[in-house]
Order: structure tokens, then C-alpha cells, then sequence
């Protein structure tokens, strides 16, 4: 009887994962294809993005309001889409990590990004937008040890 709805907890749950997931892509997809779209498709396609991911987020404050047991699992979802709406992280590949809560790929891609930047791939206004959105994401993660001066040290170069 303890399982009973655990199975489409699970479900439902997987399901959230993966319209997220999707979403997330589009947005990403679409920054990544920029420079191939004109100005108006561009931002029609990504107000049309964020619309569905606001849809989404009132889905899931119903669900929230309604199941108790998905509180806190939907809770870190619901935070990404509103980070998103928000453009307070303009990465939809942070978002992702973020919501699915996974500190330790954040700080694989801080490294990556270090690297990259090191080696001239990166642009250093994107490193420094890119690495504060993580910095951010980590912090609300509840992350403690972010060493400022190590972490910081490619920027200041």
C-alpha cells in the first residue's frame, strides 16, 4: 500500500523532466541558430518559447497546489522556468542543470568555459555572463564552497 501512486509519481515527474528538457532545447536550439533567423522570427519563435514555458509554470503550480508529495521536486523546476521567464539566466544549458538540480555539471561546465576562454574559443563577455549565471545557479543550489578568488581568477586575467 506505501507504493501506491509512487509509480505515476514517477511518471508524472519524468514526464515534467522531459517537457523541461524540451523546452529548454528550443530555447537553446534558437540562440544557437540566431544569426540564420531575421530579427522578427527570432523574436516571435522565442516569445512563443517563453509563453509556453509561463503555460508550463502555471501547470505546475496547479499540480503543486493540488499534490503535496511532488512539492519539493516540481519546486526546482518551477524555479528554472521562472529564472527563465525572467532571462535571469540567459543559458538555456544552465537552466536545465539547474533544474535538475546538478551542481556537479555546473561546475564541469565552469571548467569547460575556463579552458575554453584560456585557449581563445571562448569570447570573454560570454565567459563572464555564462560563468555569473552558474555562479548564481550554484548559490541558489545551496552550493557553500565557491571560492571567489579561484573561481574569479580568469576573469580578473
Amino acid at each position: 500500500m506505501a507504493s501506491r501512486g509512487a509509480i505515476e509519481t514517477s511518471k508524472l515527474k519524468q514526464n515534467l523532466e522531459e517537457q523541461l528538457d524540451r523546452l529548454m532545447q528550443q530555447l537553446q536550439d534558437l540562440e544557437e541558430c540566431r544569426e540564420e533567423l531575421d530579427a522578427d522570427e527570432y523574436e516571435e519563435t522565442k516569445k512563443e518559447t517563453l509563453e509556453q514555458l509561463s503555460e508550463f509554470n502555471d501547470s505546475l503550480k496547479k499540480i503543486m497546489s493540488g499534490n503535496m508529495t511532488l512539492i519539493d521536486e516540481l519546486s526546482g523546476m518551477q524555479l528554472a522556468i521562472q529564472a527563465a521567464i525572467s532571462q535571469a539566466f540567459k543559458t538555456p544549458e544552465v537552466i536545465r542543470m539547474f533544474a535538475k538540480k546538478q551542481p556537479g555539471q555546473l561546475r564541469t561546465r565552469l571548467a569547460e568555459m575556463d579552458r575554453d576562454l584560456m585557449v581563445g574559443k571562448l569570447g570573454r563577455d560570454l565567459y563572464t555572463q555564462q560563468k555569473g549565471e552558474i555562479l548564481t545557479a550554484l548559490r541558489k543550489l545551496g552550493e557553500k564552497d565557491l571560492e571567489t578568488k579561484s573561481l574569479l581568477w580568469p576573469v580578473l586575467k
